[in-house]
């Protein structure tokens, strides 16, 4: 296993696309809410009417709960296209026969492929979170009010939950050996989370809850509803280690 680990390690802090998409989520991500605050100063009604949380409740809360909606739609898919291209790679490239002549089991390598995302996910939330707070700093939101901290801590886990979440598309990439497939996964829960959303049953759905849940500050969605979207990964994840350890060459 650690033979595996530091392989899958390895090839993913050289590669360009755990880089690149690092750099979106978390320089986009805050450039994204920067932007909005700098947008506030305005007499636009109808621009102010798209400001929403940075006007009301304004300050840190509402800067968190608009950075919680963009890293609930933004963050499931880049998280989705890291996982597709770790498992869709060995398929698109051609190295996935090579992984047959190894000592080293298909499954032990899927293990090792989900836990150095896993290390990298939360990497991605800590960098987020501190960026966050230096962006809101330099662009005049003042110091950070102990009423804020659940705020940024919420901003934490759903960065976190998001990733795990993201986990079934490393199933879809495996079953569709291709990175598009477990791509157009990660989009599809995105809108199949929107739909609930809109519907009203978000905080049942266990890919909607999370976001929800950071948005509405806990209001919306319950523990036992937050705990639910926890089965996504562990599902996702089996499923992912069950198909590599009966991956074949000729289908």
């Amino acid at each position: 296993m650690n033979a595996a680990l530091v392989t899958e390690y390895s090839k993913f802090v050289r590669a360009m696309v755990p880089r690149a998409t690092t750099l979106l989520l978390v320089l986009g991500i805050s450039l994204i809410c920067s932007a909005m605050l700098l947008a506030t100063d305005t007499d636009d009604p109808q621009l102010a009417a798209k400001l929403g949380p940075l006007l009301d409740p304004g300050g840190w809360n509402g800067y968190f709960t608009l950075a919680a909606q963009v890293t609930a739609a933004g963050g499931l898919i880049g998280h989705g296209a890291v996982l597709s291209w770790m498992f869709g790679r060995e398929f698109a490239e051609g190295t996935i026969s090579g992984l047959f002549a190894l000592p080293v089991s298909r499954s032990t390598i899927a293990t090792a492929k989900l836990a150095v995302y896993l290390g990298w996910s939360l990497a991605v939330g800590i960098a987020l979170l501190v960026t966050l707070i230096i962006s809101g700093l330099v662009f005049g939101l003042g110091d950070i009010p102990a009423s804020a901290v659940p705020a940024m801590l919420r901003q934490l886990v759903l960065t976190l939950l998001t990733g795990a979440i993201a986990v079934p598309a490393a199933w879809a990439a495996t079953l569709g050996r291709s990175v598009l497939t477990g791509v157009a996964t990660a989009i599809g829960l995105v809108v199949l989370a929107q739909v609930t959303v809109v519907s009203g049953a978000g905080g049942w759905f266990p890919i909607a809850a999370p976001g929800l849940w950071a948005i509405s500050g806990g209001a919306e969605v319950s523990a036992t509803q937050l705990a639910l979207s926890l089965t996504v990964p562990a599902v996702g994840a089996a499923l992912t280690w069950h198909a590599w350890r009966n991956l074949q060459l000729d289908r």
